[in-house]
């Protein structure tokens, strides 16, 4: 800007004055450039003043959990699951079919969902979504009374996994959309709710194994339900009722007047900038564009989650508990909830100035130092294949374990919400050039990519599995 007109200036003051052409496209573009910088400064002025409006960060928040909870839904009922599977040669390989078919139907949906997103149809869709994903937690609610044969189940479950999983990728859309136009400060509550009702999901299994295995029955007696069954129901129940909350958040926010004052701003800004005869190919462009420009945050962000589905939970539920007064479902659930409080942890202190990292090599550079923990947690008490023989683990302390997966989600939480929230900001990412109408794409281009790491890591987990069994890992 200031670059631009130094030029003009010193061609004035020059002593061969150029015969002039068409000046009329450079005061054009000079003054595009002006109105573009006008509402960029006036479009962060505007994030600046709504983050003092505490109802903006809780239904972000809640939205937040919302949008994640269909996967840490299905991940932290892994026992249950594998219950119902038990004796078939589908149990060991049921955690790793589960999450690739989510992420990968979460990614192609997800894809879909990016390139035709609007504002003027974000509302909308969340709305239909949170429905959507309502009834068939419900559905998993109810399975908890019906025993089918296991491959029967197998399929239930995966078909319901791949329902979820095209609901949650256009509710994700539009929550992180709507909430890039909010600034960082809304998008660091929608990542911290994603990891809030993962702790709480799994500290309601935590609680809900502890209980069931408090007083076991006699030998010979007649047990009503499994500890898992019990424990899937309770959490499957309060998940549903939580998707009403959700939905009523969601109306909530559409009432406020901060949110139409920054969808009509946004609106604002792409009309100016509009002008393409083909809106689909202007908008294509636009993403290939932006993709381009937050490469480096778009593979950050992947490879956190390349490098933590590759592991969990895949990999660690096959960590078995040293101590043997430990109940392997108790250390299972116990497992879940340390990872999701460091995740939590990790993405909570993103709201402190002083732990905000934007610079996008530094990003690239702790995204790539996770793949450290792959090793650390292949030293662990492993339950292997009989076929693959007797092993020692290294590391044979469950307290040590517990250490290390907090902090391996920790640096989960911790380095995805800085790239989330760094990839879409006018006022931290030069690469955007003030571009207010590139806001919400960069935001979904980033979550997109999010997605792609855990499709990409849940392939890799058949491919750390087979090294550690030293066997198909296709079937066990």
């Amino acid at each position: 800007m200031s670059v631009h007109r130094r030029n003009s200036a010193s061609e004035t003051d020059a002593l061969y004055h150029p015969i002039p052409q068409d000046v009329s496209h450079a005061t054009v573009d000079l003054q595009l450039e002006d109105d573009e910088e006008a509402l960029a400064e006036g479009f962060v002025a505007h994030e600046h003043a709504v983050t003092h409006d505490h109802r903006i960060g809780w239904i972000h928040f809640i939205l937040g959990c919302a949008v994640l909870l269909p996967w840490n839904a299905l991940i932290t009922a892994s026992p249950y699951f594998l219950s119902r599977v038990a004796g078939s040669p589908l149990r060991d390989t049921f955690s790793s079919y589960l999450s690739t078919t989510f992420t990968v139907a979460n990614f192609f949906f997800l894809a879909h969902a990016t390139a035709t997103e609007k504002q003027s149809t974000n509302s909308r869709r969340a709305l239909l979504s949170i429905a959507a994903l309502t009834i068939l937690t419900l559905m998993l609610t109810l399975s908890t009374y019906f025993h089918p044969s296991a491959e029967v189940f197998f399929v239930f479950t995966i078909l319901n996994g791949v329902a979820q999983a095209a609901a949650g990728s256009y509710l994700q859309t539009s929550v992180i959309a709507v909430a890039s136009l909010f600034g960082p400060t809304a998008l660091q509550s929608m990542m911290s709710g994603q990891a809030a009702i993962a702790v709480a999901v799994s500290g309601v299994e935590v609680v809900s194994a502890a209980i069931s295995l408090r007083n076991p029955p006699a030998p010979g007696a007649a047990v009503d339900a499994e500890p898992e069954e019990k424990s899937a129901f309770l959490f499957f129940a309060l998940s549903t009722l939580f998707y009403l909350v959700s939905a009523a958040a969601h109306m909530q926010l559409t009432r406020i007047p901060a949110y139409h004052e920054l969808v009509g701003r946004f609106n604002h800004a792409s009309h100016q900038v509009g002008g393409s005869d083909s809106a689909r190919e202007e908008k294509r462009s636009q993403l290939l564009r932006i993709a381009k420009t937050n490469v480096v945050f778009n593979f950050s962000v992947a490879y956190v989650f390349i490098t933590t589905l590759s592991v969990f939970p895949p990999i660690t539920l096959s960590i078995l508990p040293t101590d043997p007064r430990t109940h392997p479902l108790l250390f299972t659930a116990i497992h879940f909830f340390v990872f999701n409080l460091g995740d939590f942890l990790g993405r909570y202190i993103c709201q402190f100035q002083r732990v905000l990292i934007w610079a996008s090599r530094r990003l690239l550079v702790m995204s790539l130092a996770r793949t450290l923990f792959i090793p650390v947690f292949l030293m662990c008490n492993i339950q292997r294949s009989s076929a693959s023989g007797p092993s020692t683990a290294i590391i044979s302390s469950d307290v040590l374990f517990m250490l290390i997966l907090a902090a391996f989600g920790m640096s989960n939480g911790y380095v995805s919400s800085l790239c989330m929230m760094a990839a879409p900001s006018v006022e931290h990412n030069p690469r955007l050039k003030g571009r207010v109408e590139d806001v919400d794409v960069a935001a979904t281009v980033a979550s997109f990519h999010l997605v792609g790491g855990l499709a990409v890591g849940s392939f890799a987990s058949f491919a750390v599995r087979a090294a550690v069994c030293g066997c198909n890992p296709f079937i066990g």
